[in-house]
């Protein structure tokens, strides 16, 4: 798919011309350009009342005698819209052109009245939502998706430098995201800690700015990252632990930030093992790494000038006669013990230590990715990511990355009378605490192995998969986690 910027003229030939049209059939600026160069054949055809300008309407018509070959309306509502109902026009305008033979389109849209938004983020919202609007993944499926002819979209633009930009920061954004959800749909017998670890590996051959270790179980052992390994003992299949060190900053010893994902392959919830029901969805326990690995290669494709460390933290939670138990007491990279009183709060257990191994990097600041909650998703629903940190200024950061990335995200709280629900009576810290404050409380015992750095949590378990008829991937926080670099890189 490409995309180009261009200065409006209704003379340039396309295959369709997308034009949007407000309720009650109020013209667009852009709409009322085209009816004045096309002798008002706009005009006259709303005067049929087919259409309404209802959000997310569409109207496709065949124009012979025009330079366009086809003509999309597509419904606006009322003024000003916000991103959700600009994303819900885009991908309006995708799916009625997708089962046609338009290949070039010009998208006219950019007049649209988006509330707080302005150009650059018109034409980045539309790539970005077409891209997912044509997302599918078949790879397992011996019959393909016909593929769509759709081509070429074309803005209108009177900035075209800023419109350029926004072209280039969208489809990196819109490749990590797409990167993100094909690994995570991936199913858990293809992928696992090693193919996450693969994967790793083809960016380091891809990127020169980016040079990739992996971190096998012996060395694990030899780092005493005790609490790792044993949420992995009960798999066949051993725990890798990826290092995704791009470096691309002016000064090459520029402190890195560096993003760790949680990356359960497949979380059984080990000897507490989880209920049956949708058990199959617990694939997307690896949805932190998926986003970190979708984000390297959106930093990778801007060439931002930056250093990031993205770790991808894999292991498989499974229930053998080797599994780690409940009263179990670890002792964790940083020195600290834990009780373990569930089994199948192991995230947190794998997150710990790869928290102390990251120590090393002398980081500007950290963020941990991670599907960590079923609290989360209660709280916060599947529309907000649950964002927790100590830092004002960083939480404000990643706040502001969120807003402008249209990546839902909720700042929660981590008052230190939390701390209390993780006393253990046998070990410095109990792996659970009470139901009640799950996610907080999940994030506070991540907190106990962070001391030595900027940090925040995002907690995605709400977010990062959408399940029934439309399952699958989200690629979420992607978007987030791009923006807040491009703006870290500014």
């Amino acid at each position: 798919m490409k995309f180009c910027a261009k200065s409006l003229n209704f003379e340039q030939s396309s295959d369709c011309v997308v034009i949007g049209i407000y309720e009650n059939t109020t013209l667009s600026t852009n709409a009322k350009k085209l009816d004045e160069a096309t002798a008002h054949y706009l005009s006259d055809l709303l005067k049929t009342g087919d259409f309404k300008g209802k959000l997310a309407e569409t109207l496709l018509v065949h124009t012979p005698n025009q330079p366009f070959t086809r003509l999309l309306l597509v419904g606006c509502g009322k003024a000003p819209l916000n991103e959700t109902q600009y994303k819900k026009i885009i991908k309006a305008v995708v799916q009625t052109l997708k089962s046609t033979t338009t290949q070039h389109i010009h998208l006219l849209l950019n007049d649209l009245e988006i509330k707080d938004r302005n150009e650059y983020w018109a034409v980045r919202f539309a790539i970005e939502s077409i891209s997912d609007t044509l997302y599918n993944y078949d790879e397992f499926k011996s019959t393909k998706a016909e593929a769509t002819q759709l081509a070429k979209f074309c803005f209108n633009s009177e900035n075209l430098a800023e419109t350029e930009k926004a072209i280039q920061h969208a489809q990196a954004v819109a490749l990590g995201v797409k990167f993100a959800k094909n690994v995570a749909n991936c199913p858990p017998n293809v992928c696992n800690p090693a193919y996450l670890a693969e994967l790793a590996k083809e960016l380091d051959s891809e990127y020169s700015q980016i040079s990739t270790t992996i971190v096998d179980e012996t060395q694990m052992a030899e780092l005493k990252m005790n609490s790792y390994l044993a949420v992995s003992r009960g798999s066949e299949n051993p725990a890798y632990m990826s290092i995704i060190e791009y470096k691309n900053a002016p000064n090459p010893d520029a402190k890195p930030i560096v993003l760790v994902g949680k990356g359960l392959t497949f979380d059984s919830g080990g000897i507490s093992i989880k209920p049956s029901a949708a058990m199959d969805e617990m694939k997307y326990d690896m949805g932190g790494a998926a986003s970190v690995y979708g984000t390297m290669k959106a930093v990778a494709e801007l060439q931002l000038p930056i250093n990031v460390i993205g770790v991808l933290a894999g292991c498989e939670n499974m229930p053998d006669g080797n599994a780690y138990r409940p009263g179990d007491i670890l002792t964790t990279m940083s020195g600290k013990t834990v009780e373990v009183l569930n089994t199948d709060a192991e995230g947190r257990l794998v997150l710990c230590d790869a928290l102390t191994y990251v120590e090393r990097f002398e980081p500007e600041c950290v963020i941990d990715i991670a599907t960590l909650t079923g609290a989360c998703v209660v709280g916060l629903g599947h529309i907000n990511t649950g964002l927790l940190s100590k830092d004002d200024q960083f939480v404000e950061q990643l706040l502001n990355a969120s807003k402008q990335a249209h990546d839902y995200t909720w700042h929660l709280p981590m008052n230190e009378e939390y701390q209390d629900d993780l006393k253990s009576n046998f070990a410095d810290l109990a792996n659970v605490g009470s139901r009640a404050g799950g996610a907080i409380t999940a994030g506070i015992f991540l907190s106990n192995f962070t001391e030595n750095y900027t940090w925040a949590h995002l907690d995605i378990a709400g977010t990062a998969w959408q399940s029934g008829a439309a399952k699958g991937a989200t690629g979420r926080p992607v978007p987030l986690l791009t923006q807040f670099l491009i703006n870290k890189s500014s």
